[in-house]
């Protein structure tokens, strides 16, 4: 399928790895001029030149904190008018909301909500005069199914899942649509990270945990940053023009809901 979208550009954060690699590369193959962002330059750079290679796109690698003013400007200076916003950060720490303070708080609201919808503030309405864009905000499978050592992250990227709600309807009768894209349990070095960190506790080994994890989820596997970046592409081709303003989960089957 052509996704119609050859030839756009597209500014995408935290992608030098994990997820946000994924939908850069997804991206960067449909022929989409791609920007992207991430806290550390080297891994950075080494994942453009990857993608350069591997898709024959024009790859711009912006070294920033996306979460930070600066870091914003830095970005939107180099792709000031992306046709495509793929907004992504890491998630905020684990723990008892009891020993969170304001500090920590407001540091989850910043990075996973705020920044976001600052991104989109900077870009929405040049994508609605140019009669295309796509939004597509990577949250968290918590916002629709709350876990609770992840208080932080469920409370501001159920924030920033509200907001997107609204300003969906807005948007979209000028061809420009806001989705979210909610990951369950993908293999990437933050999953590798929270595994480790539960062997270590537990006694385990690696494997060990890696194999009960898997086997809680109903396919069986985890995700791969490339099925996830395939249906991104997807979400911000030329046909989901109609879809807009939806939370889509990808979780293995994990989540038990009708609904």
């Amino acid at each position: 399928m052509d996704l119609g979208i050859k030839g756009k550009t597209a500014l995408v954060c935290g992608a030098s790895k994990g997820l946000g690699r994924g939908c850069a590369e997804a991206l960067a193959a449909e022929g989409v001029h791609v920007t992207i962002v991430a806290r550390t330059a080297d891994v950075l750079e080494a994942t453009a030149a990857e993608i350069r290679q591997k898709t024959g796109a024009t790859v711009t690698a912006v070294a920033c904190d996306i979460t930070s003013a600066d870091g914003r400007a830095k970005a939107l200076a180099a792709c000031p008018q992306p046709d495509i916003l793929v907004t992504n950060a890491g998630g905020p720490p684990t723990g008892d909301f009891r020993t969170w303070t304001r500090d920590d708080w407001i540091a989850a609201l910043d990075a996973n909500m705020l920044t976001p919808i600052e991104l989109i503030k900077a870009t929405v309405d040049g994508m609605m005069s140019r009669r295309f864009g796509r939004i597509i905000n990577i949250t968290s499978s918590a916002v629709k199914a709350p876990i609770d050592i992840l208080g932080l992250s469920n409370g501001a990227r159920s924030g920033l899942t509200g907001f997107v709600a609204g300003l969906a309807r807005k948007t979209v009768a000028h061809n420009v649509t806001i989705n979210n894209m909610l990951p369950g349990q993908f293999d990437t070095d933050r999953l590798k990270k929270t595994l480790g960190a539960a062997a270590g506790s537990s006694g385990k080994s690696i494997d060990e945990v890696y194999a009960a994890r898997r086997l809680q989820i109903p396919a069986q596997r985890f995700g791969t940053p490339a099925e996830f970046g395939a249906l991104c592409a997807f979400l911000c081709s030329v046909h989901a023009g109609y879809m807009t303003g939806q939370n889509v989960l990808l979780d293995g089957g994990n989540y038990p809901g009708t609904f």
